[in-house]
C-alpha cells in the first residue's frame, strides 16, 4: 500500500472507531499516532511530535489561566452575572448571555482560551439551576466558532488568511473586517440554538458533575445552629481591651454572650500575639440586646452593621470560610477534648461547634469551663479559619474532610484573594495575544507563570489544573495533519475538487473549497485544513482572474464551521465529558449550523468582498 493509502485507511478506522464510542478517546487518538509510525507513513519523532507543538501548550497553558480564575472566584462572579441577568427561569436569557459573552471573549484570546475560562462557569451554572450541562455546553463551543470570525485574532486561520491576502494582493484583512462575515454568522449560530437547540441536544449531564456550594455556607451555619447571634465586633481605639490579654477577656457580666474567638485584625485568622490591639476582632454569639451593650460598653465596632448577627455572611467571606470535618475510626483526636472557641494546635482554626450523631451538643455543656467535649469517632467539627489555613491543614489523616475547602471557595466565594492579580493577568495574556508581540504558546506560558508566582495557585494545583485527556487527545491526532500534508492525499483532493467545480464560475468554486475545507475541519485541525486548502484558492481564483479575497475570506469561514465531530477542535473535545456527550450528538446541531455557515461562505461573502 501507499503512504496515501495507509493515510486514508488510518483516518477510517480511527473514525469508526471514535464513532463506535467503545474505546476511551485517548486511546484511540494514541493507537492512530501510533499506527502512522508502524506503516512507515511518518517517524517516530513525526507521529510523537504532537505533544511539542505550541498550540498543546498553548492549551495546557489556558487551562492553568482558567483554573486560576476559577480559584479566585473570578469565575464564580462571572457566573452570579449570568445568572442574575438571565434569571433563573429563562432559557434563552441565559443562553444568549452565555453566547455573546464567549464569542467576545474569543475574539480576544482565541477559542480555547474562550472556551478554557468559562467551561467552569457553564458547568457551575448547569448545577445551580438543574440544568443539563449538555443543553448548555456545545452552544458554548459552538458560539465560540462563530465569535472566532468577530476579529484578527480570534482564530490562528484569520491570520493566514491575512497574511495570504498580503502575498497576493499586498494588502489584508484589518482587525475588525473578520466582522463584517462573523456578525452575521454569530447571529444564524445564536438563532439556531435557541430555536431548536433543545430538540438537537441531549438531555443529559457529564459522569462527574461537581456539586452546588453556593448555598454552603448557609447549610452549615444552621446545621450547627449559628444561622443568626453570631456578631463579629472589631477592637476600637479607644475600647479598654486594647493591650489587654486576649485569654483574659471575660463575658460572666453579659448574660446569655459566649465568647467564640478572638480574630487578628488583618488576616482573620486566631490571634497569636498576648494582647490585644486596635482592628482586632472579637466573634461572640448571643442575644442581639446583649451584644448591643457589650459593644457600647466596651467601645466595640460591629464589622458590618447590615450583616451583624447573620452567621454565613460573618463567618464565611473573601478572607475566611468554613469546613465541616469528621473524626474517623483510629484517628488520633479520638480521646481529645475540644470546645467551642477552642484554637487547634496549628494555630490557625478555630473550632465553632461539636456535634455527635448529628446532635448539637449544649453551648453550656462543650465550653471550656465545662470541661469540653471528648471526642469519640463519627462526631463531626466545624472549623473556621481563613482559606489558605483551611487548605493548609485539612489535609490530615485524623480528620475527614466532608467538602474540600477549595471547592467551595470556588463557587461560593465571588472576586475572592487574588482576584485582582488573576484579573490582570489575563489582561496581560490578551493583550499579548492582540498585539501578537510574542507567539500564543509563549503568552500562555508566562500567564500560567504569573499565576504560579503570584500565590493563586501552587504548582501542584497547577498540575492538577491541566485537562490531561484533552492535551494528549490533540497531541496524538495533530501527527495525523502532518501525514495528510507529507503523503500529498489532502493536495489531491483539493485538486482534484478545484478541478471538478473551477469551470463552473467563482460562486461553484467557493461552494467546492467549503465542502472540501468542512469535510477536512471535522477528522483534523481547521488550521492545518487552512494551511492546505489556503494556497489552492489563490492559484485557482487567479486562474479565474477573480480577487482571491472572498476566496480566502471564504474558506476562514468553511474552517470555523467545525461543528460535526468532537475531534474537529479542542474545544469540540474539552465539552465532551462535562457535556456527557457521544461521537453521534455532534452533528445533529452541527448540521443546520455548517449549513448556515455555507449560506454566509458561498452568497454573502461575495457581496461584501466582491470577485
Amino acid at each position: 500500500m501507499s503512504p496515501i493509502a495507509y493515510t486514508a485507511t488510518i483516518i477510517a478506522v480511527a473514525v469508526v472507531l471514535f464513532v463506535w464510542n467503545k474505546l476511551p478517546v485517548v486511546f484511540v487518538a494514541m493507537l492512530t499516532a501510533l499506527a502512522l509510525w508502524a506503516t512507515g507513513v511518518l517517524t517516530l519523532g513525526q507521529a510523537l511530535g504532537g505533544f511539542g507543538d505550541p498550540a498543546v501548550i498553548f492549551i495546557a497553558s489556558l487551562f492553568v489561566v482558567s483554573s486560576g480564575l476559577e480559584v479566585t472566584g473570578v469565575t464564580a462572579w462571572a457566573g452570579q452575572l449570568l445568572i442574575r441577568g438571565a434569571g433563573e427561569e429563562s432559557r434563552t436569557r441565559l443562553l444568549l448571555l452565555t453566547m455573546v459573552l464567549v464569542s467576545l471573549l474569543t475574539a480576544l484570546i482565541s477559542v480555547n482560551g474562550a472556551v478554557a475560562a468559562l467551561l467552569p462557569v457553564v458547568v457551575v451554572i448547569a448545577v445551580r439551576l438543574r440544568r443539563n450541562s449538555s443543553q448548555l455546553l456545545m452552544p458554548l463551543v459552538f458560539a465560540a466558532h462563530a465569535g472566532s470570525m468577530l476579529a484578527l485574532t480570534g482564530t490562528p486561520v484569520n491570520v493566514l488568511v491575512s497574511e495570504a491576502a498580503i502575498d497576493a494582493e499586498g494588502r489584508g484583512f484589518s482587525f475588525f473586517e473578520f466582522a463584517l462575515v462573523g456578525v452575521p454568522l454569530l447571529a444564524g449560530t445564536m438563532a439556531i440554538i435557541v430555536l431548536f437547540g433543545k430538540q438537537l441536544l441531549p438531555e443529559r449531564n457529564g459522569a462527574t458533575m461537581p456539586a452546588d456550594f453556593s448555598q454552603h455556607a448557609k447549610t452549615l451555619v444552621e446545621q450547627y445552629g449559628l444561622a443568626s447571634g453570631i456578631y463579629q465586633m472589631r477592637v476600637r481605639a479607644s475600647s479598654p481591651f486594647v493591650g489587654a490579654s486576649s485569654s483574659g477577656i471575660d463575658l460572666s457580666a453579659y448574660p446569655g454572650l459566649q465568647l467564640v474567638a478572638v480574630q487578628e485584625g488583618e488576616t482573620a485568622g486566631p490571634i497569636r500575639r498576648e494582647q490585644l490591639a486596635e482592628g482586632d476582632h472579637l466573634l461572640v454569639r448571643g442575644e442581639a440586646e446583649s451584644a448591643a451593650v457589650f459593644a457600647a460598653e466596651m467601645h466595640l465596632a460591629f464589622r458590618d452593621e447590615k450583616v451583624a448577627g447573620q452567621g454565613e455572611e460573618t463567618l464565611f467571606n473573601r478572607s475566611s470560610g468554613l469546613a465541616e470535618v469528621v473524626i474517623p475510626p483510629r484517628s488520633g483526636l479520638i480521646g481529645e477534648t475540644v470546645f467551642p472557641g477552642m484554637v487547634t494546635d496549628s494555630g490557625d482554626l478555630i473550632v465553632l461547634a461539636v456535634q455527635r450523631a448529628g446532635a448539637q451538643i449544649a453551648a453550656g455543656s462543650a465550653t471550656k469551663d465545662a470541661g469540653g467535649m471528648v471526642l469519640q469517632a463519627g462526631d463531626t467539627m466545624l472549623l473556621q479559619g481563613t482559606w489558605k489555613a483551611l487548605d493548609v491543614h485539612l489535609d490530615d489523616p485524623d480528620v475527614l474532610v466532608v467538602n474540600s475547602p477549595e471547592l467551595v471557595r470556588r463557587q461560593a466565594v465571588p472576586m475572592g484573594p487574588g482576584a485582582r492579580q488573576a484579573v490582570i493577568i489575563l489582561f496581560a495574556m490578551v493583550l499579548l495575544l492582540a498585539t501578537g508581540l510574542v507567539p500564543p504558546a509563549v503568552a500562555g506560558l508566562l500567564a500560567a507563570g504569573a499565576i504560579i508566582l503570584s500565590g493563586i495557585m501552587s504548582v501542584e494545583q497547577s498540575y492538577r489544573a491541566v485537562g490531561w485527556t484533552t492535551v494528549i487527545l490533540v497531541g496524538a491526532m495533530m501527527p495525523l495533519s502532518t501525514a495528510m500534508v507529507q503523503t500529498g492525499a489532502a493536495k489531491l483532493m483539493a485538486e482534484h475538487l478545484v478541478n471538478l467545480v473551477g469551470d463552473a464560475g467563482p460562486i461553484a468554486l467557493l461552494a467546492g473549497l467549503f465542502v472540501l475545507t468542512a469535510i477536512m475541519g471535522q477528522l483534523i485541525s481547521n488550521t492545518a485544513t487552512a494551511l492546505i486548502v489556503i494556497p489552492i484558492g489563490v492559484a485557482a481564483a487567479t486562474a479565474m482572474g477573480i480577487s482571491p479575497r472572498p476566496v480566502l475570506m471564504s474558506t476562514a469561514v468553511a474552517a470555523a464551521g467545525a461543528f460535526l465531530t468532537p475531534i474537529a477542535t479542542p474545544t469540540n473535545l474539552m465539552v465532551m465529558g462535562p457535556g456527557g456527550y457521544a461521537f453521534t450528538d455532534y452533528w445533529k446541531l452541527g448540521l443546520p449550523l455548517l449549513i448556515w455557515f455555507f449560506v454566509v461562505s458561498v452568497f454573502i461573502v461575495p457581496l461584501i468582498w466582491r470577485f
